[in-house]
């Protein structure tokens, strides 16, 4: 029989026990951390130490990785700055073809508020790679220096808490000039990595609850891109298209709370064999893009070589062309700043509310997507008024894929668009629709 003395003893012993399995727990987790940030340091050394010849690498997305090391010559793809990295992508202005995909992409970089694009389309038809190719032709942003969202310096609606904070206290932060971030998001990425969650490292080693932003947070004022979005999670596209709509980011988990602004361009693509998106997931994109293989052999000839050429030295390739991107970087700049003096005319206003209406889609996003967008064709081709023909560029792209579909029917279906430039064409001239062609006397 136990006393109650000795069940008091034994109870104490087992407490202390406990207490000391958790502290040899703590500690030994405190020495993985510090191994860790080692190696991780001895990995960087080494990578920095590494030979041109077994850093170098392709990537998948059409872009070329090339090492940037100092005391070498000029080799393909080589760039003697230091010891960083140059990336090169394949040049946008050299993309063939797809003419509708290119100019969505455009429209968007020029006006963020159109809602971004979903591409749809066969593969191997340059989606990806077109994507990536925006960020040698994105104009750079002023940012906050060693920002992790990108910070602006001087808007508070694109600015994170830590700025705002010092902005009002009165100090002098440094501002750099980067490259539009363009972010792709992992099929396989976790809600934590995508919306951010709280610093397990930083919790171990301080004690303290800090915020680790996440991949939304690196994508404010830039693209994230999704490919393969209809094998994505219907739940994580939910939270990326919340975001992208209200253009912040709010977190409430493991007792943190934080919120971060994340306005960016939404562009995912996607392959009609592996299923389609909800019809309240379509209508979140601003606009529609379904593209195909190319069957001009002239094309296709010009594109092979172009590749061939790019593969070979990216290098030269892309100084090759330089001019030629330039001026798409110059003409998107230019956009930006004509864009607020774009006007619409009250014609083409009731036009597209008229087209909308008599296709049926629902709310009045699909409206808003089309006067955007060809406010930002015009801005692109110099103009301060939208004409007809922007109209007739944008306005299928802008509603193709909100409109109502037979089951059977598939969103990416071509002939979508050739129902809305009826429509469109039908509203703005009622009358040629009307007469009866003439035929020819007896």
């Amino acid at each position: 029989m136990i006393l109650p003395r000795e069940r008091r003893e034994s109870s104490r012993a087992v407490t202390t026990a406990t207490a000391v399995l958790l502290a040899a727990a703590a500690s030994m987790l405190l020495v993985v951390v510090s191994m860790q940030h080692t190696a991780v340091s001895s990995v960087g050394i080494g990578i920095a130490g590494l030979s041109s010849r077994s850093r170098g690498n392709i990537a998948l997305t059409g872009s070329m990785t090339k090492p940037r090391l100092s005391g070498l010559g000029r080799r393909p793809g080589l760039r003697a700055f230091g010891s960083e990295t140059e990336t090169y992508e394949f040049p946008f202005a050299r993309i063939v073809g797809q003419d509708d995909m290119k100019l969505s992409l455009l429209l968007n970089a020029v006006d963020p508020k159109i809602g971004g694009v979903l591409i749809f389309g066969d593969r191997g038809t340059g989606k990806s790679v077109c994507i990536q190719s925006m960020k040698s032709v994105l104009p750079l942003i002023e940012s906050i220096k060693a920002d992790p969202y990108n910070s602006h310096p001087t808007d508070p609606n694109l600015q994170g808490s830590e700025v705002r904070e010092s902005i009002a206290a009165g100090k002098d932060l440094d501002t750099v000039f980067i490259k539009t971030p363009v972010i792709q998001l992992p099929l396989g990425a976790t809600e934590d990595k995508v919306c951010g969650t709280i610093n397990m490292e930083e919790a171990l080693l301080s004690g303290e609850k800090k915020f680790e932003p996440g991949l939304l947070a690196k994508a404010n004022r830039g693209i994230l891109f999704v490919d393969e979005i209809n094998l994505m999670e219907d739940s994580l596209v939910d939270v990326v298209l919340d975001s992208a709509a209200g253009g912040y980011n709010k977190v409430e988990r493991e007792g943190i709370s934080a919120e971060h602004p994340a306005r960016y361009i939404l562009i995912a693509t996607g392959h009609p064999d592996e299923g389609e998106l909800r019809p309240q997931l379509l209508d979140r994109f601003g606009l529609f893009v379904t593209v195909s293989t190319i069957q001009n052999s002239t094309l296709c000839t010009q594109m092979i070589l172009d590749r061939l050429e790019f593969d070979d030295d990216p290098q030269a390739f892309c100084e090759k062309v330089e001019e030629e991107q330039e001026a798409i970087r110059n003409q998107i700049d230019r956009a930006r700043k004509l864009l607020p003096q774009v006007k619409v005319p009250d014609e083409h206003q009731v036009t597209v509310a008229e087209v909308c209406g008599r296709l049926g889609t629902e709310g009045i996003r699909g409206d808003l997507a089309c006067i955007r967008a060809a406010s930002a064709a015009a801005a692109l081709d110099g103009r301060t008024e939208v004409t007809f023909e922007d109209l007739e560029r944008v306005v299928p792209l802008a509603i193709g894929h909100r409109l109502k579909k037979d089951p059977t029917d598939p969103v990416f279906d071509m002939k979508r668009k050739g129902i809305v430039v009826s429509a469109l064409k039908r509203m703005a001239d009622p009358e040629a629709f009307m007469r009866k062609p003439e035929t020819a006397s007896a």
